[in-house]
């Protein structure tokens, strides 16, 4: 399993109604894409975090993380919820089983 974290730091001006527009279209846009398993998406409870808003995907290998980058609904996304309204992201996969050679993901 694989697990897909991005953390989003919000572009100058986005406020709480947009913030919570673009959690809402996180999870009903990306699971759209069959190859998702779940979708999690949140705010940072701390004011003025580095990284106010995270998404994260799970998938059950690196083929279909790699499918799901190339989506038209994941490349829709980016262009409409995520560039507009963000000013960095940074992107961590995690393999979630233990002694599971990555290779084989």
């Amino acid at each position: 399993m694989i697990y897909h974290l991005v953390l989003c730091k919000l572009a100058d001006g986005v406020d709480e109604g947009r913030l919570e527009w673009m959690q809402r279209q996180t999870r009903l846009m990306l699971l759209k894409i069959p190859e998702v398993l779940s979708v999690r998406s949140g705010r940072n409870l701390e004011d003025n975090a580095e990284w106010p808003f995270f998404f994260a995907a799970e998938f059950y290998s690196t083929d279909q993380l790699a499918s799901y980058a190339e989506h038209p609904v994941h490349v829709q996304f980016l262009e409409e919820v995520i560039k507009p309204y963000t000013k960095e992201w940074t992107i961590l996969d995690f393999e979630m089983e233990p002694g599971k050679d990555r290779r084989l993901s």
